[in-house]
């Protein structure tokens, strides 16, 4: 666990290198370095997560570890930022996802990047990706995560420009990148608020559960909240950012404009659900101090997931179905968290979030490579391009049907045991919560098999070329991630990831399990009588709900809000008034004195004429003038 630095480290020397070589290295050189880099950092991921969970725990729980930290700055004697490394089971956990997940994205970009402009540049950016992430999940401090948390907000935005000349992928990666810096504003808000009262930044001392360390905050309140009820509010903030929770969810659909891959990496692995991770790092403290902004972390959630779900259910073009699946699916896990308690069968929900953003990374990355394969045969996204593929693509629709089923919440795939279980939570915090959550997991049933019967069956779209399956190194990424979604249900994820860090032995509720099968099975039922075939009920079910539909289809005119808003009110409104005033009275004032200065200069300039003759009758006759003022005083 002492080399744990190195998994840090190896990536971010692959960005150096293949970033600063450029085109003066070879495509399959930068591909290499990235691949290898990434290859060795999984390798050391396994063996420190094999070696931490062997390790004996210390009355009854993982002892916490920081193999590496230095301080990097000091403020006042306790106030300090250092750098370092924390391994516990939530950063170990999240360690295996990134590396298991970019290692697959890397291979599996060596076939669909291939022949790309850019390719290095690619590779390069991959690698800060990669790099980024893993240092905001082992970060000591929440300050070192703020540092990381940009740096991932960077990284996005280089990777969804990726085709820079594309007008759309540029206009999508200013969207990413200026949404969240707005949630990430509050993020730092809320950082410095809770420093100031606490004077740390350390996890370790703000997760203790002392309530001494939170002392200095007793009796402070705003509008009726404690502060440190505000400032973990505004850390949420950041988070609903970063993981695209409504309302601030409108950058993830366009962020579709970027590399498929780079799609599978953002919301399988890295940044949606580092909102997530940060709730379950400061999950103590959200417990312990501010258990009304926990539930409303659930309510969010819920609102999201719903809302993400009933979008999806109408949209054509395959990447944005995964996009608000995605959304959907983060909304479930913050409710995960936000019902949840400490210690035993109260901190199921804990458990469960974390389990579900384990499985979902796996079966999420599947879908979106999947979906890359699918685009890679018939060059289009939209699924009326598509139809009866599963006879040209067995490969590739095996393993997406895979992924389907574990999204749907079908045993004995992954997504059933994580899924069920945060239903379980939801239902025991809130039975009108988990009838949300019940519905959303039956509308996610139905567009991921919409998707699916449009995608492999339904009517076959006319090829101009016979489609054909992904080449081996995008094909064997499927197949892995496939066998970890077959599997990973059956992890006793509860033995090594807890609220309380105490094992917890997980025991499916079959009264809500077997509810919930049965609901997805209808979905799926329903799905199939709908796309299976092509038939015009669909059609006509549209048509009887326009008003629906058509919201739906313009994703409930979010995103023309936000336009009307910002264009209508802030811009015409607010700045062009500033701008008028700006220009027409202080630049005004400004220019008008300087054109007064110029005249008046320009008429005394003769007396500056250099002549002394000249000097001296001004002089002789400002003197007479003075003695003629004394005489006649």
């Amino acid at each position: 666990m002492e080399l744990t630095p190195i998994i840090l480290l190896l990536p971010l020397l692959s960005f150096l290198l293949t970033g600063l070589a450029g085109t003066k290295l070879k495509p399959a050189a930068a591909g290499g370095i990235g691949t290898l880099s990434l290859a060795l950092s999984a390798l050391l991921a396994y063996l420190t997560a094999g070696r931490y969970f062997s390790t004996p725990r210390v009355e009854g729980v993982y002892e916490k570890i920081v193999p590496f930290n230095f301080e990097w700055l000091r403020f006042t004697e306790n106030l300090h930022i250092d750098l370092g490394v924390l391994l516990d089971p939530i950063s170990v956990m999240m360690l295996v996802v990134i590396t298991t997940v970019s290692l697959m994205v890397h291979i599996y970009s060596l076939g669909y990047m291939k022949g790309e402009k850019g390719f290095q540049r690619y590779y390069a950016f991959l690698s800060l990706f990669t790099f980024s992430m893993l240092g905001l999940v082992v970060a000591t401090n929440i300050f070192q995560m703020y540092i990381f948390w940009e740096l991932v907000g960077v990284s996005s935005y280089l990777l969804i420009g990726f085709y820079y000349t594309k007008p759309e992928a540029v206009a999508a990666a200013k969207k990413a990148f200026i949404v969240t810096r707005f949630a990430d504003l509050g993020f730092l808000t809320g950082i410095l608020l809770l420093s100031y009262h606490t004077h740390t930044f350390d996890f370790g001392i703000l997760t203790s559960g002392d309530s001494g360390v939170f002392a200095g905050a007793a009796g402070t309140t705003f509008l009726g909240c404690s502060v440190i009820s505000w400032a973990l509010s505004l850390i949420f903030v950041g988070g609903a950012g970063k993981s695209a929770l409504f309302p601030l969810h409108i950058w993830l659909p366009d962020a579709m404009e970027g590399p498929t891959p780079v799609s599978a990496l953002i919301h399988a692995a890295t940044m949606v659900v580092a909102g997530v991770f940060l709730v379950a790092r400061l999950f103590p403290v959200y417990h312990a101090e501010a258990p009304e902004v926990l539930t409303g972390i659930a309510v969010v959630g819920a609102v999201t997931s719903l809302y993400a779900a009933i979008v999806a259910c109408v949209q054509t073009d395959i990447k944005r179905v995964l996009a608000f699946s995605t959304i959907s699916q983060i909304g479930f896990m913050m409710v995960g968290l936000g019902v949840s308690g400490m210690g035993g069968h109260d901190g199921l929900g804990y458990m469960a979030s974390l389990f579900h953003l384990f499985t979902h990374a796996m079966f999420k990355a599947l879908l979106f490579l999947g979906a890359g394969a699918i685009i890679h045969a018939v060059h289009s996204n939209e699924m009326a391009r598509m139809g009866g593929l599963y006879k040209y693509m067995p490969v590739t629709h095996l393993t997406f049907l895979v992924a389907c089923l574990a999204i749907s919440g079908i045993p004995p795939f992954s997504g059933f045991f994580s899924k069920d279980e945060i239903l379980a939570a939801t239902f025991q915090f809130n039975p009108v919560l988990g009838t949300i959550l019940s519905f959303t997991a039956a509308l996610t049933a139905f567009y991921m098999f919409r998707l699916y019967y449009r995608i492999f069956w339904n009517r076959p779209a006319h090829y101009d070329h016979a489609p054909h399956e992904a080449p081996g190194s995008m094909s064997f990424p499927l197949i892995f991630l496939a066998a970890i979604t077959l599997v990973a249900g059956f992890i006793p994820f509860g033995q090594f990831v807890s609220s309380d860090g105490v094992a917890y032995t997980i025991h499916l509720d079959w009264k809500i399990a077997g509810g919930s099968v049965a609901i997805a099975g209808a979905a799926i039922g329903l799905a199939t009588l709908l796309y299976r075939k092509e038939n015009p009920t669909a059609g006509k079910l549209a048509a009887a709900f326009p008003l629906l539909y058509r919201a739906a289809c313009k994703r409930f005119y979010i995103d023309e809000i936000y336009l009307f808003v910002t264009k209508k009110l802030i811009f015409n409104g607010i700045s062009r008034p500033v701008a008028w005033f700006d220009r027409h009275i202080i630049d005004g004032a400004l220019n008008g004195a300087a054109s007064l200065t110029e005249k008046l200069s320009l008429a005394i300039r003769g007396l500056q004429s250099g002549h002394v003759q000249q000097y001296a009758l001004l002089t002789l006759g400002g003197t007479l003038l003075i003695v003629l003022g004394i005489l006649l005083v």
